[in-house]
């Protein structure tokens, strides 16, 4: 295969967009396999995405009072135990070691599908009084979920993430956080990742288990499915009470504190490929791009071309741009389909008669519009990275409200994600229609709908007690 003809590589997103996505994760260099089933290996320019998505949602956790902490991987398996509905919940997804250092444990011990316990041990020798309230923590870590039907960033074995645990003096307060932290995910993936979501609470099926609330925020993919892309759980008390989480409260009363968590993960990144790619490969949001500007010299070998692009790249990275400058052996047009399909947002190509001219040739990687900026125009480089991030943005978020359904009938319901959209219906609220719905359409509910109506239930007809987005999952 020709070089100019690298993009043919990738599967056609239409016809085949499950080999679409892997194609792109591999050949742009994001992931590749673990040796252990069902495991990835992050490469450097997925792992700059994930760098950049870490370090924006740390810094908005900060500027709320979160402080980060770290908590052992290895949990005690009496610790899951004590919760019966979160081991139940568990259960079938965790790894167990049993042997080490050469002899049998005398307790198994899990490595962490999630914190809440021993996070939950940790606060039950902390918190003591009122005065030690709230108490709110967050780790970054990997966790470990036996998977069995795995993809990369989407659904892995082992993956990295954040969660956040929080304990309070009153459920309310608990309660607010929950909403507050869902909010704040919502502005992140809406300014940072230009992904719009819907935000709503889960039904008690879809919970998290043990909580006793559980809301999430999805995200429409390419192809009309939905992605779970960060979850808030309200726990109550359910983990104070099995871990001992008491503290003296105002009135000089042994009372249990309320608890909350939260999270997202690397799923994060797989999220962004499937809501922005196109056919050519990635299209990247320019604050998490690894590079925001891929510099092209055009006759590179000529006189004064590569100097004229090593001055440019400079005088972008003084301005606070991360650049690359692409000064292989590889034609111009291998590097425009390479840097094409890898998504950086803006790329430049400069050559001999843009330098006389004072002038380079800009393209933007979301549209592939290109036009001509004066030579070493930083302020409207920076003002094109803004507007290539809002139009992505607006676009999704175009597609998104275009492709919500309502349905009043099992069958339209089943037309309608079967059509590649979220579907807006009524629900009784039994859990026996939702996994009717579930049964006869492959598809979940996702989050209650607050800003509509339904008036009857999909599956049996009874008068709506709630209203549901309904769609197919990854």
């Amino acid at each position: 295969m020709a070089k100019n003809e690298f993009v043919k590589e990738i599967a056609d997103i239409e016809t085949d967009f499950p080999q679409w996505y892997t194609d792109v994760v591999l050949k742009t260099k994001l992931v590749d396999y673990g040796p252990v089933k069902g495991t990835m290996v992050i490469r450097p320019y997925g792992y700059a995405i994930w760098e950049h998505i870490q370090s924006e949602l740390d810094g908005r956790f900060k500027a709320m009072g979160v402080e980060n902490a770290y908590f052992p991987m290895l949990i005690p398996m009496s610790f899951l135990t004590k919760e019966a509905e979160h081991v139940e919940g568990f259960a079938p997804e965790v790894a167990i070691v049993t042997h080490a250092g050469g002899a049998k444990l005398e307790e198994p011990l899990v490595v962490r599908p999630t914190s809440e316990t021993i996070i939950g041990h940790m606060f039950g020798k902390w918190v003591e009084s009122w005065r030690d309230l709230p108490l709110r923590e967050n780790q970054w870590c990997n966790v470990m979920r036996w998977e069995k039907t795995t993809r990369p960033f989407l659904r892995t074995s082992e993956f990295l993430w954040q969660e956040g645990h929080s304990v309070y003096e009153t459920g309310e307060e608990a309660e607010a956080e929950t909403l507050k932290m869902l909010a704040c995910y919502a502005e992140f993936c809406k300014e940072v990742l230009c992904m719009p979501v819907l935000t709503g609470r889960k039904t008690e099926k879809e919970k998290f288990a043990g909580a006793v609330a559980t809301y999430g925020m999805e995200a429409m993919m390419h192809d009309g499915k939905s992605l779970q892309a960060g979850t808030t759980h309200y726990m109550g008390q359910n983990f104070a009470k099995a871990f001992g989480v008491q503290f003296t409260n105002r009135e000089g009363v042994l009372q249990y504190g309320y608890t909350m968590s939260y999270g997202v993960s690397t799923r994060l990144i797989g999220a962004l490929i499937m809501t922005h790619g196109d056919a050519r490969g990635l299209v990247l949001p320019p604050p998490v791009a690894p590079f925001e500007v891929v510099i092209v010299p055009i006759a590179q070998k000529k006189e004064g071309v590569l100097e004229a692009t090593h001055v440019l790249k400079e005088t972008l990275e003084k301005a606070g741009i991360r650049v690359k400058l692409d000064d292989s052996d590889n034609s111009p047009g291998w590097k425009f389909n390479e840097w094409e399909m890898k998504g950086v947002p803006v790329r430049i190509e400069l050559g001999p008669r843009d330098i006389e001219g004072g002038k380079m040739l800009v393209c933007r990687r979301d549209t592939l519009e290109k036009q001509e900026f004066a030579l070493g125009d930083v302020a409207a480089v920076k003002d094109l990275l803004a507007a290539i991030g809002k139009d992505m943005y607006d676009r999704a978020k175009a597609r998104m409200q275009s492709r919500i359904v309502p349905a009043e009938t099992l069958e339209e319901l089943l037309a309608g994600v079967e059509g590649g959209n979220f579907v807006r219906a009524g629900w009784c609220g039994d859990r026996a229609c939702e996994d009717k719905v579930k049964a006869f359409a492959q598809a979940t509910a996702r989050v209650f709908d607050e800003s509509h109506t339904m008036q009857t239930c999909v599956c049996c007809g009874k008068k709506a007690a709630h209203t549901l987005f309904f769609a197919r999952a990854y």
